[in-house]
């Protein structure tokens, strides 16, 4: 359902989430919808590699230009105005290029393992390496949700380095012991476990110990 809001004015502090070309589009599709129903202003950058997966483990085909992207997620989330910015893969002018830009937490749903390493040598090639450097080095909250399996010993060093640095490594890899009936309950799952992440309070599903 739609938040009633005119615009983004009175909203949340933003948080930016980037899709990149590992499978599991759907948490990060997902995530967005629970940061628009949260209030937040959302922050989206989506990779090439990403809008393939998408086309390919959706029914959807989103847009590539950001601001028609921005208008295809704002009506799939019931978005108010302007709560929703998306931002093309060398935007160096958007807010989240730099560290004088506005403070965000960053989310990287789903994260493949070739952002994983990019992230984790700053290598900074594109808008989404880019704004977790700068998520890193103003020590902000950045939240790097890999599916991969098996994880090789490149994978678990950089995995292992971006923890040291800061970084909350966060696999998608959902449990059972809320007896998930639907697919959708196992990426609420993970989509859950973010927004305890972040701090921001959800209904997804009760956490351990609450009925």
């Amino acid at each position: 359902m739609p938040i009633e809001h005119s615009d983004a004015t009175d909203l949340r502090e933003p948080v930016t989430v980037a899709l990149t070309g590992a499978s599991g589009a759907q948490y990060g599709l997902r995530l967005i919808e629970a940061l628009v129903a949260a209030e937040h202003r959302v922050w989206v950058m989506i990779s090439k590699a990403a809008h393939l997966v998408i086309a390919t483990e959706t029914d959807e085909e989103l847009p590539a230009r950001p601001a028609r992207l921005a208008e295809v997620l704002a009506e799939r989330t019931g978005a108010a105005s302007g709560q929703i910015r998306c931002f093309g893969r060398e935007d160096w002018m958007a807010p989240v290029a730099s560290g004088s830009g506005a403070p965000s937490s960053m989310v990287i749903c789903p994260c493949s393992t070739g952002t994983l390493s990019a992230v984790a040598t700053g290598a900074s090639n594109n808008l989404i390496e880019r704004a977790a450097d700068v998520a890193l080095k103003e020590r902000r909250r950045l939240i790097m949700v890999p599916r991969e399996t098996p994880f090789s010993a490149i994978h678990l060093e950089h995995m292992l380095a971006l923890t040291r640095m800061g970084a909350v490594i966060l696999p998608a890899a959902p449990g059972f012991y809320h007896q998930p009936q639907r697919i959708e309950d196992l990426v609420d799952f993970i989509v859950a476990r973010i927004l305890n992440q972040l701090g921001i309070e959800h209904r997804m599903m009760p956490r351990w110990g609450e009925s």
